[in-house]
């Protein structure tokens, strides 16, 4: 008997889990009045994704318009997967002489550094990305697909 695919929202547990899984998601954001989607590596903690790029579009972008959303996907077939969307705000984080402003920026500078720990040295892999950000996590949710039932 063939077994129909079953697809269900995901709790929020489970999209946490998604997030700290995956290291690389795409930023969906607002250019010349259209969306564009780039894939950035990342980093979850909590209530934030950590990021760095470099100055460009996207950056001026971002500037302009805060408000973005993220997406990482896990796929093993046609039926079998799961999707998690963040909707949130960026923030960029400068390296100003404000101590709270660069103890946020040592904290994603750490951060980063659990991606790449070379990051921000004279062996960084992408020394050219040097703005750090930070997306506050307003809104999740997830999707997933599995083509038989989970087993109990």
């Amino acid at each position: 008997m063939k077994q129909e695919p079953v697809f269900r929202e995901m709790t929020r547990e489970e999209c946490d889990e998604v997030l700290a899984r995956h290291k690389v998601g795409r930023l969906a954001f607002v250019h010349d009045g259209q969306v564009d989607i780039q894939p950035i590596n990342y980093v979850f903690r909590g209530e934030w994704l950590t990021g760095r790029t470099q100055h460009g579009t996207k950056l001026t972008m971002l500037q302009h318009h805060p408000y973005v959303a993220f997406e990482v996907d896990e796929a093993k077939g046609p039926y079998d997967w799961r999707s998690v969307v963040v909707k949130g705000t960026v923030y960029l984080l400068s390296d100003a002489s404000n101590p709270t402003a660069e103890a946020e920026r040592q904290d994603a500078i750490a951060a980063i550094r659990e991606l790449t720990p070379e990051a921000f040295t004279d062996k960084d892999p992408a020394p050219y990305r040097t703005v750090l950000f930070r997306i506050f996590v307003r809104e999740v949710s997830g999707r997933r697909a599995a083509s038989s039932p989970p087993a109990s």
